[in-house]
């Protein structure tokens, strides 16, 4: 009886480790660049690592993407709130405004990044609704390509727009490469 309970726990165990090792990773913390220093034997054990903190604005997130060689490093750069629209005629729905975010995506992969950023991303309110993008320009600066085309080494540079109600509270954004279908979604806390 006890082989029996035995081979079940190890059998959920089993299980349990399978069906945690999926996908859909969410990062959160930046790139550290720091160099780590050599292991030395007189070296005393030191205490428990500070855990890093949470990626705000300003840090960068390296994200795979789904095909060999598919690599970014991906920065949000600044966060305009509220944003203003560039055209007088047009501007967000009434009891909205925009939330514009600049964002930064430099291909460190071997491959090149061929998608639509802005397809992969969102932003998150405090009370956990979340907004994907909308298609504007604002005063802030130049729009995110809709068709990025980078590289190896090279960079893309631009804002992101997010309609949003007057009354949310964005705390959040996130990034996934691949049209939002790649394994890991980079995300930094906004305030």
């Amino acid at each position: 009886m006890n082989r029996r309970i035995a081979a079940a726990a190890i059998t959920a165990l089993i299980l349990g480790l399978t069906a945690c090792n999926g996908s859909d990773e969410v990062t959160t913390k930046p790139n550290d660049t720091t160099p780590a220093a050599a292991p030395s034997k007189a070296d005393k054990p030191s205490p428990k690592p500070k855990a890093k903190k949470a990626a705000g604005i300003g840090d960068s997130i390296t994200v795979t993407g789904s095909e060999d060689g598919e690599k970014l490093d991906v920065t949000v750069k600044k966060v305009v709130d509220p944003a203003r629209s560039s055209e007088d005629v047009f501007g967000p729905e009434d009891g909205k405004r925009w939330v514009a975010v600049q964002f930064e995506l430099t291909n460190t992969g071997t491959a090149v990044y061929s998608d639509s950023p802005s397809n992969g991303t969102q932003v998150a309110d405090s009370d956990g609704q979340r907004f994907g993008p909308t298609f504007a320009d604002v005063t802030a600066g130049p729009s995110m390509t809709s068709d990025a085309q980078v590289p190896p080494g090279e960079k893309a540079l631009g804002y992101i727009v997010f309609e949003v109600p007057k009354a949310s509270k964005i705390v959040t954004v996130q990034f996934t490469m691949n049209s939002g279908y790649a394994d890991q979604t980079a995300q930094w806390k906004i305030s």
